[in-house]
């Protein structure tokens, strides 16, 4: 486990607004973990592909990092990441699936209950 303190100081390295809002309102929440992932390098954080998705049984998910449109998805799910390519969104968007932020994700879900996070 990750301490509050030292997520705080990781987050003082970001430059993206955004993402320190995200880090801050995970925190806030106690969800540490995710906190923890978010305010690490994002060299580690995961690049799904929409193949992958497809295989998910959750209908929702929380991706810590970027979702790529490689590949195709044929059912729908609500889907939340930091970021999606242009064509992941477009895929998506076709196929009926909802878009969210990680933000947006932890305001209406606190606990993210329900909710397969992919870290």
């Amino acid at each position: 486990m990750i301490s509050k303190t030292k997520i705080s100081k990781r987050t003082k390295k970001k430059t993206n607004p955004e993402l320190i809002a995200t880090i801050e309102l995970a925190k806030k929440n106690n969800l540490l973990d995710l906190a923890k992932k978010l305010s690490g390098s994002t060299r580690r954080q995961k690049r799904v592909n929409l193949s992958d998705l497809d295989k998910i049984k959750h209908e929702k998910v929380l991706i810590v990092g970027k979702v790529l449109g490689e590949g195709d998805i044929k059912k729908k799910i609500k889907i939340a990441a930091l970021s999606f390519s242009e064509q992941a969104k477009e895929k998506l968007s076709k196929a009926g699936c909802k878009i969210f932020t990680i933000k947006q994700a932890i305001e209406k879900n606190k606990k993210l209950e329900g909710v397969e996070v992919i870290k």
